[in-house]
C-alpha cells in the first residue's frame, strides 16, 4: 500500500454535444458575388438549365463569346449584370441576370431582372430569396423607382413566392416582342 494523497476521481464532464449551439439557429445565408468574366460557361449552364425548366430549350442560341462580349466587354459598359448564388461548400446554387431600364412616368431608373433560377436541389433553401433581395437593395441605393420581372403564367410556384414578397403581377400588360426575321427587317 503506497503512502501518499488519497486518490480522487477525476471530475465529470458531460459528452461535448458541438451541435448544441448550432440548434435552432437559421441556416448561414448564401454566398451572393458579382459574376466575373471567368463565370461566362456557369453563367451558360444556368442559362440552360433555366431554359429547359421553361421548355424552351430550343430558343437559346446564346454562346460563351456572346456573353463575355455583352456582359464583360473589353471596352465600354456591360449591357447587363449578373450575381450567382453559391451553397456553404462552393457549388453553384443560382443566378439573377438583370440590366437597368429607365421609366419615363416616373423619371427615374428601373432595374429589370431578366432571368433568376435556382437549380432544383437548392430550391426552398432561401437562395431565390436572397438573390431577388440583393436586386431589390441594389434597386434602392441606385435610386430606382421599380424593379420589375416576367413570369410564364404557368410557373404557379415562383407566381406564389413573388407574391409572397410583395410583387403584384400586371395582369393587363401585354409583352410584345420583335425578333429574329421580323426585327431584322427594319434594319
Amino acid at each position: 500500500m503506497s503512502r501518499g494523497k488519497a486518490r480522487t476521481a477525476p471530475p465529470y464532464h458531460p459528452p461535448l454535444d458541438f451541435a448544441a449551439p448550432l440548434r435552432g439557429l437559421r441556416p448561414m445565408p448564401p454566398l451572393l458575388r458579382s459574376a466575373n468574366a471567368a463565370d461566362v460557361p456557369l453563367i451558360l449552364d444556368f442559362i440552360r438549365a433555366l431554359a429547359d425548366y421553361e421548355k424552351l430549350s430550343a430558343e437559346v442560341t446564346a454562346t460563351a463569346a456572346q456573353l463575355r462580349a455583352t456582359l464583360f466587354p473589353a471596352d465600354g459598359a456591360p449591357v447587363a449584370h449578373c450575381v450567382l448564388a453559391f451553397a456553404a461548400d462552393g457549388a453553384p446554387a443560382g443566378f439573377a441576370l438583370y440590366f437597368f431600364n429607365y421609366s419615363t412616368f416616373l423619371a427615374r431608373p428601373g432595374l429589370y431582372l431578366e432571368d433568376l433560377f435556382v437549380k432544383p436541389e437548392f430550391r426552398g433553401r432561401g437562395y431565390g430569396k436572397a438573390l431577388l433581395l440583393h436586386l431589390a437593395r441594389l434597386a434602392v441605393r441606385r435610386g430606382c423607382g421599380r424593379m420589375e420581372w416576367s413570369v410564364l403564367d404557368w410557373n404557379q410556384p415562383a407566381i406564389e413566392f413573388y407574391e409572397s414578397l410583395g410583387a403584384r403581377r400586371l395582369k393587363e400588360w401585354q409583352i410584345c416582342r420583335l425578333t429574329g426575321a421580323a426585327l431584322a427587317q427594319y434594319a
